[in-house]
């Protein structure tokens, strides 16, 4: 239940990556506690005799479990880190806007022209002629375009500035918390493998299929 909580917070997608309940009691392998997000946190197995006394199935079907959890931390690592790459390049984007809406406060009350050049396409410029003037467009995104005056779009940018800064600290953090639950199921992946090894092993030495 604690994964859904993600579905909310970050456009899970169940279609494209399908959650199945897993066999057995959940909160033996992922821990309830949730971060502030709702990733649930993958459990230290210390004592693996008395985590494998109380799972359901053999090794293999709880090494196939922890695989499922660890490839859903995968997942939200994946999607956080594309949201990082998108918030990085927001980030200048806001601060060049800003830059520019500060350039036309200054000159608003001149009688000169401004003379610039912008971004036809990628790697072309084209000059242009600015007239000095108080207002200014900006895009919000689904192609639309609303003007504003300098002090509106200002206090808007500043705003979306915020609100990005933010979020990047919420995405790095929840990739700082994403890689240790990561690298915490992979440690108790290869303890349990390597139980079950020492297992066989000393069936097998039971047994009398090998030699002490």
């Amino acid at each position: 239940k604690a994964w859904t909580k993600f579905q909310p917070t970050y456009n899970f997608n169940p279609a494209a990556h399908t959650i199945t309940k897993m066999a057995g009691d959940e909160a033996k392998i992922v821990d309830k506690t949730d971060n502030m997000r709702g990733i649930p946190e993958a459990q230290f197995v210390e004592d693996v005799d008395a985590f494998m006394a109380k799972e359901s199935g053999g090794a293999k079907d709880v090494i196939k479990r922890l695989d499922e959890w660890l490839s859903k931390y995968r997942f939200m690592e994946s999607h956080l880190h594309a949201t990082r790459t998108k918030l990085k390049h927001q980030v200048p984007d806001i601060k060049n806007c800003l830059d520019i809406i500060a350039e036309m406060k200054v000159r608003q009350d001149s009688t000169e022209d401004l003379e610039t050049r912008y971004m036809l396409s990628d790697q072309v410029y084209v000059k242009a002629t600015i007239p000095p003037s108080n207002k200014v467009c900006l895009w919000l995104g689904a192609n639309v375009m609303l003007e504003y005056d300098l002090e509106s779009a200002e206090a808007l940018l500043n705003k979306n500035l915020g609100n990005a800064h933010t979020k990047l600290t919420q995405v790095l953090s929840d990739l700082d918390y994403l890689r240790t639950q990561c690298t915490t199921t992979e440690v108790t992946i290869a303890r349990v493998y390597n139980w079950d090894v020492r297992k066989r092993r000393a069936e097998a030495v039971n047994a009398g299929g090998v030699k002490a």
